[in-house]
């Protein structure tokens, strides 16, 4: 059983303690000075409705009294205040529960995107088209800020692999459940016989990671300079624009040859190479924790094959919690809150549980 009293007083503590620190700044470099700020902002809220259940409780220890009146009038008045108050605080009860449910540190980042074409061959990649496309229309009904890093196309208008920046209120904290195995079932264009094709695509979502999170030291890297190359190997460029980042700790490679300035091309390749870097830390936690994931939607499993697009039956199906939904051309519009809000509530329904249990 959760002691709300226990947790809101370690809470105020902290708050206090973060608002101390930030009255005090003489000794706060910039980077303790963001990691305070992000703090103050995410406990603020939780504070407020804190301090709104301690004055209910407060209210309803003076209308216990004000019941117990000789003047019976009086008395009636604080008992139909006292009920009023009563059903207040057990909503508002529900409401600091769910602040207080284990927030993922990273969802209020941006997203790196990833995706591409698996087993399926050039239906493998017209699908993954088909998802760059879902991607980039929910991010733009969520008013975010879509950026194409990387984009390796096929001839029939397919994609081979897409690499993306998405930027803007939250990001990461609805698009992490969408790591994993894609599967669509139809009849290609190319099929004559009509029979349905599955194929398939894998999708990434890693948190976009700041220098404050990830330090890339010079030492740790080699870069490689080299001409872009269009389809077929044609050189598109006659300087060394494209550059290739290899990470020697770890061995992760990224290469980026969009850009005609090898300066942009550094950029977007250590963009993408701190946040594979964190991602990689953020999956050796979870490795150590894997017992406990094992029971929670969006563990970030690539191999995990999470969803069907069934086009002859207009159906999508999210394997982890059972969903199905039969608005395939909604969901491919981006319309696919229906998809991550059942995902993010069972998450947080796991949370609570576990919170209870402990």
């Amino acid at each position: 059983m959760i002691n709300l009293d226990k947790q809101f007083s370690i809470i105020l503590e902290k708050f206090k303690l973060i608002e101390n620190s930030l009255n005090n700044m003489n000794n706060i470099d910039s980077n303790e000075l963001i990691k305070l700020n992000r703090e103050y902002s995410e406990l603020r809220p939780i504070v407020e409705k804190i301090q709104e259940y301690n004055d209910l409780q407060k209210d309803i220890l003076n209308l216990n009294e004000l019941v117990k009146d000789n003047d019976l009038e009086i008395s009636k008045i604080a008992e139909t205040e006292l009920i009023e108050k009563k059903n207040l605080i057990k909503n508002l009860e529900q409401e600091l529960l769910k602040l207080l449910i284990p927030k993922d540190e990273n969802d209020s980042k941006n997203s790196i995107l990833e995706i591409r074409a698996g087993t399926g061959g050039d239906e493998a990649s017209l699908f993954a088209s088909d998802l760059l496309n879902m991607y980039q229309r929910y991010a733009d009904l969520n008013s975010w800020k879509f950026d194409i890093l990387s984009i390796s196309e096929t001839g029939l208008k397919g994609v081979k692999e897409a690499i993306c920046n998405i930027s803007g209120l939250n990001v990461f904290s609805k698009l992490k459940f969408e790591s994993g195995v894609h599967r669509v079932q139809r009849v290609p264009t190319t099929e004559s016989s009509g029979r349905v094709h599955t194929s398939a695509a894998t999708v990434a979502v890693l948190p976009e990671a700041e220098e404050v999170d990830i330090e890339v030291l010079d030492k740790d890297l080699r870069i490689d300079v080299f001409r872009s190359s269009g389809p077929g190997g044609q050189s598109v460029n006659t300087t060394d624009s494209a550059v290739r980042i290899t990470h020697i700790p770890t061995g992760i490679v990224v290469s980026q040859q969009d850009e005609k300035s090898q300066h942009k091309n550094k950029a977007k390749a250590l963009k993408i190479l701190r946040s594979r870097l964190l991602d990689n830390q953020i999956q050796e936690k979870n490795k150590e924790r894997s017992e406990q994931r094992k029971n929670q939607v969006g563990s970030g499993d690539r191999s995990e094959r999470i969803r069907t697009y069934n086009f002859p039956q207009g159906r999508v199906s999210d394997h982890r919690i059972n969903l199905t939904l039969y608005n395939l051309s909604e969901i491919l519009e981006g319309k696919i809150d229906e998809l991550i809000n059942p995902l993010i509530a069972e998450e947080e329904s796991t949370k609570l549980a576990n919170m209870k249990n402990e």
